[in-house]
């Protein structure tokens, strides 16, 4: 509306100018949040795929977060906006058992509203052989269970793995898997159980363990930012014990006194510089 408004206004497109007019981070934020979030999702999907290298972690948080609703309209935008299908671009910017999960997951077809506990026995007892066995096979039947299933039979499904193996599921596939199909499978699950939760903690990351990304923390924030951000600050706030303007603040003023002070010495520098050159030219 924003956008429209201005448009009626000045004549002017207002993507445009915030292109041209603005720089680094600060740019990335503002033309991000003029774009509706499924448009947003897509772009960042298309600059994931497509930039120097794959941008695992953008797909592995827009692919694992969203809803069958989600991945439909994030299909069909990315469609009429890149005239490409994005399935195929997964397909051969990925490979692996990442690749088939991510493909699953764009499939949009998680059954809703359903659970049958005896069911849910069945599929703990192939989740935990496949975290025994590790071959391709249970592999599939990991990928295809986490990817397909609803919210509400994983739901009992985690809780029958914690009896039968007495270890949470995730600590299970981080001990049996490793690179990004297990961050994948761990992301599905967390956004299973607190889809708020899930970006509380990818936000921690980003912010403490990761030296500040701000490709991730930008992500996060505009994209959740009309859906559950007030959420995502609440799960922070308690998980954390900070608030997460406190913690995204922080980083920034060290950075802000840090370019300052690269500033000032670069000025010191060059002034101290053409003081010795007059000095010596009027000798």
């Amino acid at each position: 509306m924003i956008a429209e408004a201005y448009r009626e206004v000045y004549g002017r497109d207002l993507i445009t100018d915030l292109k041209e007019n603005l720089s680094h981070h600060f740019k990335q934020v503002m033309v991000g949040l003029m774009y509706p979030p499924v448009l947003y999702d897509v772009h960042e999907l298309r600059h994931a795929m497509k930039g120097a290298g794959t941008d695992e972690n953008c797909l592995i948080d827009i692919l694992a977060s969203r809803t069958n609703e989600e991945i439909y309209r994030i299909k069909e935008a990315y469609s009429m906006e890149y005239n490409s299908d994005l399935q195929q671009d997964l397909y051969f910017e990925t490979s692996g058992h990442f690749r088939d999960t991510l493909i699953n997951l764009v499939q949009g077809v998680r059954a809703q509203g359903y659970a049958d506990p005896v069911m849910a026995a069945q599929d703990a007892m192939v989740l935990w052989e496949a975290c025994q066995q590790k071959t391709g096979g249970h592999k599939n039947m990991l990928q295809m269970i986490l990817c397909n299933k609803s919210y509400q039979q994983l739901w009992m499904v985690f809780q029958e793995f914690q009896s039968i193996s007495g270890q949470d599921i995730t600590s299970a596939i981080r001990s049996c898997y490793d690179g990004y199909f297990q961050e994948l499978c761990v992301a599905i699950i967390l956004c299973v159980r607190d889809r708020s939760s899930y970006f509380a903690y990818r936000l921690y990351n980003a912010i403490h363990e990761l030296g500040f990304h701000n490709q991730t923390v930008i992500r996060i924030l505009v994209s959740r930012s009309e859906v559950d951000l007030m959420n995502i600050r609440r799960r922070y706030k308690e998980r954390y014990g900070k608030s997460l303007f406190h913690d995204i603040k922080v980083p920034i003023y060290i950075f802000s006194i840090f370019c300052l002070y690269v500033n000032l010495l670069y000025l010191t520098i060059h002034c101290s510089k053409y003081i010795f050159k007059t000095t010596f030219s009027t000798m």
